[in-house]
């Protein structure tokens, strides 16, 4: 009996407290010099250190310290703005998995895409995720510019922001316009053919276009032929095509959305919605 006691109370012994050891390493993580080195102010210490986190991180100082409440609410916002940012890094991921299998040539652009549909292990996911992605952004755009227009968040002191936003807008139908053609089918090819027979209208710059013979503009020196590089969609404008698309249009779209949130938290953050005013906080009107 003596033995047996001893036994169960040997095997009654106190387990570790995993929360405890887990908030132990928390801490001498957070107290360590790397941590420190990283993030100079606490968190979760004073409304004043909070302030101080947030300014002197680059990513947490596109938001301001203090939001509105009301002003992040989803069906105020419909998350629209954010939902456009996350589809454009995903189709950077994707577009940088797909430039891997990926030749911008005549003879090589529809054979890799075959190759990675057929061949590449979950290469046809990759390649519609890329695809969808490309139209829900366009989608999402269009939603989050009229969102802003709707709630009157276009009006001073964000008019400048507004027209960042229309540029963004522009980049991202030229994002998808571009990628038209990379695949070198039948649809890109004439999806593109009529796009720039557009351009070649253009008051100014296109050689159909208004004032284009006062110009001296032609149809070898016009808008067209510049973005096709010659005078037909063939190897040249599938070219630039590629190089608008993957690397001129995402690099200045990328620094618009920079300002875009730059300007976002210097503005004063999101626009909230008007305030409600109480009944008896109404004047009366004089008649």
């Amino acid at each position: 009996m003596a033995n047996e006691e001893k036994g169960s109370g040997s095997g009654t012994k106190e387990k570790p407290d995993v929360k405890k050891r887990l908030k132990d390493l928390e801490t001498q993580l957070k107290e360590g010099q790397v941590w420190k080195s990283v993030f100079r102010h606490k968190l979760d210490d004073t409304p004043r250190n909070r302030s101080l986190a947030v300014l002197s991180n680059v990513f947490l100082h596109l938001h301001p310290a203090r939001i509105n409440r009301d002003a992040v609410r989803y069906g105020f916002t419909w998350g629209m703005g954010g939902i456009t940012f996350y589809l454009f890094v995903v189709l950077t991921l994707t577009g940088v998995l797909l430039m891997f299998y990926y030749h911008p040539s005549k003879v090589q652009a529809f054979r890799d895409i075959l190759y990675l549909m057929n061949d590449v292990p979950f290469g046809n996911v990759l390649r519609n995720m890329h695809r969808w992605a490309a139209h829900a952004m366009v989608m999402t755009t269009w939603f989050h510019m009229m969102r802003v227009f709707l709630t009157g968040s276009y009006k001073p002191p964000r008019e400048f922001n507004w027209a960042i936003g229309v540029q963004l807008l522009l980049f991202t139908m030229l994002l998808s316009f571009t990628g038209y053609l990379l695949p070198d089918d039948q649809l890109g090819f004439w999806a593109v053919t009529v796009g720039t027979n557009m351009a070649r209208a253009t008051p100014l710059l296109g050689h159909e276009g208004p004032f284009a013979p006062e110009l001296g503009i032609n149809a070898f020196n016009d808008v067209r032929f510049a973005l096709l590089g010659g005078s037909i969609v063939d190897a040249n404008a599938l070219l630039r095509a590629y190089i608008w698309h993957c690397i001129a249009i995402p690099i200045i779209a990328s620094v618009l959305m920079i300002v875009h949130f730059w300007r976002v938290r210097k503005d004063g953050a999101i626009s909230g919605p008007a305030p409600v005013m109480l009944e008896s906080e109404m004047k009366p009107v004089k008649k």
